[in-house]
């Protein structure tokens, strides 16, 4: 992140799932001013005769006030069969096609590779890690499973001892020295080590590089020209990108972090933008990147796994709004960043959000008001 040299972070796993905490070094920038846009929503492209299931005015609504002092920007972006709808609000992003840090939206890339390696034989989400990768866990851990690891339900320490100066080998052997792990299997927690291990997996059986693998087998085959999975010491964004700017505390300035760490990795390091996510989660939906039993592991949730939120063994988070509506998808959080992908599984309507929280106050609210937009459906009234 936009840290002085040789600052330390600590990863910390939130209660809502992608959320993860920062302290800031300090350091700031004048508050942002409301640009001559303020208020105002940029966009309303692709409404038209068939654009009739969604509503435009909804949709403005979700954006419109931005920026405020806890979001200084946003943009959504609609497509399906029921119409296809951008729109874009504040200054801190400058075009509906701006890249941003997605987050832990980078577990769903992981988790389709690890899928294509289940369908070519190369493993199965059965296999335990200690088979994978022997002498990964400590002697005397239970047998964790890929599928676990996935649906987070691994039981394994959550990230409280790793810092983001480790590579993604340190950070997990520094997690799994802190406190002991619980019976897999038993609990939904959701866990960043879960993915930094299915990166290493990728990599132990394949001999390449996560980044290549990603590269390779999903960003070179759907075009995916504005994605890519920085190198551990490149902390750029291409041009044109979201601004992340975030509060310090003590101080009325904020501080810009869109320089940051990319130290995620498989768990939460990648950039995109919203229409290469877009197109990224209609072919994953449409099996283009999946044969069927793997498409099929793509939805299939554990069946004995407790916790409110709940994830499948492709590492995609259900939703059940209030009215009985169903999305699938993922979120991803890191300072500055706030974005998610979720669909109708029928891909009726895909949403594609992204945020730049100030992090003075928790930003869920903004992210129901879209949601509920974006599917209209009811949400909760804390949302207003």
């Amino acid at each position: 992140m936009a840290n002085l040299p040789g600052h330390k972070r600590r990863w910390r796993t939130a209660a809502t799932a992608g959320a993860v905490a920062v302290a800031l070094a300090v350091g700031t920038v004048p508050a942002m001013a409301a640009s001559p846009g303020h208020g105002v929503v940029r966009g309303d492209r692709g409404l038209g005769e068939s654009d009739r299931g969604l509503d435009k005015e909804a949709l403005r609504a979700a954006l419109a006030g931005l920026p405020d002092e806890n979001v200084t920007g946003g943009l959504i972006r609609m497509s399906g069969t029921d119409g296809r709808w951008s729109g874009t609000a504040g200054p801190s992003v400058p075009a509906a096609d701006a890249h941003f840090r997605i987050g832990s939206v980078t577990k769903i890339f992981t988790s389709t590779v690890l899928l294509q390696l289940a369908a070519e034989g190369r493993l199965a989400l059965d296999d335990t890690v200690q088979e994978l990768m022997p002498g990964l866990l400590p002697a005397g851990y239970y047998p964790v499973t890929v599928g676990q690891l996935l649906s987070h339900t691994s039981g394994l320490q959550i990230m409280t001892c790793a810092t983001d100066d480790m590579s993604p080998r340190e950070a997990v052997d520094a997690s799994l020295a802190c406190g002991a792990p619980t019976e897999p299997g038993r609990a939904t927690r959701y866990n960043g080590i879960n993915y930094f291990i299915a990166g290493l997996i990728i990599e132990q059986v394949t001999g390449h590089t996560y980044g290549s693998e990603v590269r390779t087998r999903i960003l070179n085959p759907l075009r995916l020209r504005d994605t890519y999975v920085p190198a551990l010491d490149d902390w750029s964004i291409p041009a044109p990108y979201t601004r992340g700017l975030v509060a310090v505390p003590g101080s009325g300035g904020l501080k810009d972090v869109s320089v940051q760490n990319p130290y995620g990795w498989a768990e939460g390091g990648m950039i995109s933008n919203a229409p290469d996510l877009a197109r990224f989660f209609t072919a994953l939906y449409r099996g283009r990147l999946l044969p069927p039993a793997q498409q099929k592991d793509l939805f299939r949730m554990p069946a004995a796994a407790s916790g409110d939120t709940q994830f499948s063994y492709g590492g995609l988070q259900r939703t059940e709004f209030p009215d009985g509506t169903v999305v699938w998808g993922k979120s991803g959080h890191v300072p500055g960043y706030t974005s998610g992908v979720f669909a109708t599984r029928d891909l009726r309507r895909l949403l594609v959000y992204a945020l730049n929280p100030t992090d003075r106050s928790p930003e869920p609210p903004y992210v129901l008001r879209i949601a509920g937009a974006a599917f209209d459906v009811p949400v909760p009234a804390t949302a207003d």
